[in-house]
């Protein structure tokens, strides 16, 4: 099925390469082809059009996966009188929109992101969906959808190992076993506010506190108010606000207190405008 729409404030470079998903890939044409639930989609610019092709046959799906019925138009305006840091971020990806992933394949993502590289975290991603998720055929090519967790407790920390996770395969084995026996209910965590969200998501192997925070954001539960922090968004917020002569000596704790105090409950918004800018630009 096709789709287009116009739609401000949609770029897919800086919706797919900010960091925020693995599935994604460019094509020759600039487009970018993605799997996501079990649906394969081709997503296109052309002037102002966004051109959505693939399997799925309800928009509406696309519309949640993109966050489509969003005002960043609004978010932005909200964003950018902060300071002209923020500003000129927001000027650099004022196309990125947060996607509404899968919860289930966001933990396992960012367990396996730990101390990696994207190309590294999207072939370990691809070889798993390939041994234990579902055939999807689409234009002529065979895609894989990212396996249940059931799916996926087929798999020995052996198996794992095999498909090159390093020392994240007793992670992934242990977190998928916990979430397969009910140890930790997935559905709970919409209900909850976001420290007890976090709190619950601590619990689960390989996630430490800047995972649980991607985990929050990028994912479908959607929690705008973290602000998670990696080598990148300590440097730029000890570039531009914090200023100590070694980055390394700046706490987290510090970081956190003026995302808290400058960008409010739309911190996780800000933080992947400034990340994408300082790491791209």
């Amino acid at each position: 099925m096709k789709y287009e729409i116009e739609i401000e404030n949609f770029e897919p470079k800086d919706i797919f390469e900010c960091g925020q998903c693995f599935r994604w890939n460019i094509e020759n044409n600039e487009s970018y082809t993605g799997v996501f639930h079990k649906y394969v989609l081709n997503v296109e610019k052309q002037g102002n059009k966004i051109i959505f092709n693939g399997n799925c046959d309800n928009f509406e799906i696309i519309e949640n996966y993109f966050d489509l019925k969003r005002d960043y138009k609004n978010i932005i305006k909200k964003l950018e009188v902060v300071d002209n840091n923020l500003k000129n971020s927001i000027s650099y990806g004022k196309g990125i929109r947060i996607l509404n992933q899968d919860l289930w394949e966001t933990i396992i993502s960012f367990i396996i992101s730990a101390n990696n590289n994207i190309p590294r975290i999207k072939g370990i991603i691809e070889r798993i969906s390939k041994a234990y998720g579902q055939k999807i055929e689409f234009d002529g090519k065979d895609y894989y959808s990212f396996p249940t967790a059931k799916e996926l407790s087929k798999a020995s920390v052996e198996d794992l190992r095999k498909l090159g996770l390093g020392f994240r395969d007793i992670r992934v084995f242990e977190t998928t076993n916990a979430i397969v026996t009910g140890k930790i209910k997935l559905d709970e965590l919409y209900k909850v506010p976001t420290n007890e969200a976090r709190e619950r998501l601590l619990e689960l192997s390989g996630v430490g506190p800047k995972v649980a925070d991607c985990i929050l954001l990028f994912s479908d539960l959607k929690r705008f108010d973290v602000f998670p922090i990696d080598v990148w968004v300590r440097r730029v917020m000890n570039e531009l606000y914090i200023h100590n002569p070694d980055e390394n000596k700046v706490s987290k704790k510090e970081i956190q207190r003026i995302a808290d105090e400058k960008f409010g409950a739309l911190q996780g918004i800000a933080q992947q405008y400034l990340f994408y800018w300082k790491r791209e630009a």
